[in-house]
C-alpha cells in the first residue's frame, strides 16, 4: 500500500504555476500533431502541417465544449441550474469523455467538409494519438489525486488526499486501458481495413474497457449508482458500445458490397 503525496504543481513563480496535468495535456497535443503529420502523409491525405494544426484547434474547441455541455446536463444539472455562472468554470473540473468525443466528431466533421477530406479517412488516424493522449491525461489525474478508485485492500492501493481509506489507483488502470487501445490501433494501422473501421473500433474498445474500469472507480458523488450497480459512466459506455458495434458491422457490409 502506498501514500499519494505527489505535489500536482511542478513549479511556481509568483501566481504562475506549472502543473503536471497541464504538461501531460500539452505533451499529448504535441505528440498528436507530429503523429498526425506522419500518418496523413503516409495515407496520402491532402493535408499539410498548417492544416493539421488548424484541425487540432478545431478538435480542442469541440472537445472542451462537448465535454462541458454533456457533463452539465448528464452529471450535475441541478447544481448548474442553481449556479449558472459555474457552467463556464471548467477550471473547477467537470468534463465528460462521452461528450468530448461527440464534440470532437462534430468539429472534425465540419473541418473535413471545409477541407473536402473524407471524414473517415481522417478519423481513422486521429483515434491513434487520441488514445495515447487519453493515457497521458489519466496520468495527470493520478498526479492530481483525483478520479480515484473505490476502497480496497489490494497491495498496490493508494491513500489519496481527502479520500477515506486506501483506494484502487483507477487512473492508472484507465491509462493502461488507453495504452492498450493505442497499441492495438498502431499495430493494425497499415492493414487493409474498411474506411471507418479504425474509428469505430476505438469507440468499441474504449466503451468496453471503460465499462470494466468503472467497477474500480469511485462513482460520481452527486450521482452514485444509477441503476443497480451501474454508474453513469457504465450506462453511457453501454450506449457507446452499441453504437460502435452497429457502425463496425455497417462499414464492413458497405465495404463488402463495394468489393
Amino acid at each position: 500500500m502506498f501514500i499519494h503525496n505527489i505535489d500536482p504543481v511542478l513549479l511556481s513563480i509568483g501566481p504562475f504555476q506549472i502543473r503536471y496535468y497541464g504538461l501531460f495535456f500539452v505533451l499529448g497535443f504535441v505528440i498528436a500533431y507530429f503523429l498526425l503529420v506522419h500518418l496523413a502523409k503516409r495515407r496520402e491525405l491532402s493535408l499539410n502541417k498548417d492544416d493539421i494544426a488548424d484541425f487540432l484547434l478545431y478538435i480542442i474547441i469541440g472537445v472542451v465544449l462537448g465535454a462541458r455541455i454533456f457533463y452539465v446536463f448528464a452529471y450535475n444539472l441541478p447544481f448548474y441550474l442553481d449556479n449558472p455562472f459555474q457552467i463556464i468554470a471548467i477550471w473547477n473540473g467537470g468534463l465528460s469523455f462521452h461528450g468530448g468525443i461527440i464534440g470532437a466528431a462534430i468539429a472534425g466533421f465540419y473541418f473535413t467538409k471545409k477541407k473536402k477530406v473524407d471524414f473517415y479517412e481522417l478519423a481513422d488516424i486521429v483515434v491513434i494519438p487520441v488514445a495515447l493522449g487519453l493515457a497521458l491525461g489519466r496520468l495527470g489525474n493520478f498526479t492530481n489525486g483525483e478520479l480515484y478508485g473505490r476502497i480496497t485492500d489490494v497491495p498496490w492501493s493508494f491513500k489519496f488526499p481527502d479520500a477515506e481509506g486506501f483506494r484502487h489507483p483507477s487512473q492508472i488502470y484507465a491509462s493502461f486501458k488507453n495504452l492498450l487501445i493505442f497499441f492495438t490501433l498502431w499495430i493494425i494501422k497499415d492493414k487493409k481495413l474498411p474506411k471507418g473501421f479504425m474509428f469505430w473500433l476505438f469507440v468499441v474498445m474504449y466503451s468496453a474497457l471503460r465499462f470494466t474500469v468503472e467497477f474500480f472507480r469511485e462513482p460520481d458523488p452527486q450521482l452514485g449508482f444509477i441503476i443497480g450497480w451501474l454508474t453513469m459512466g457504465q450506462i453511457l459506455s453501454i450506449i457507446m458500445f452499441a453504437i460502435g458495434a452497429f457502425f463496425i458491422i455497417r462499414v464492413y457490409k458497405k465495404s463488402r458490397a463495394i468489393n
